[in-house]
């Protein structure tokens, strides 16, 4: 089943500067690029943000 990132992925100017950032959170979509950049894994990404799930990891590759 493909997701859409939009159902993730939202950018609102009042938060984070309208930074692009996971939905129902105030994680940007850059920092967990720059995790997964680094070499960090999804499973270690998640164990560091107990509030995002694969998806929305997934959705961050997507937007990018």
């Amino acid at each position: 089943m493909q997701t859409d990132w939009r159902d993730y992925i939202v950018s609102t100017p009042d938060i984070l500067k309208g930074k692009p950032r996971i939905k129902g959170t105030r994680i940007p979509v850059s920092l967990i690029l720059g995790y997964l950049a680094a070499g960090s894994t999804v499973k270690e990404i998640v164990k560091e943000f107990p509030d995002i799930e694969r998806e929305q990891i997934a959705a961050c590759l997507d937007y990018a």
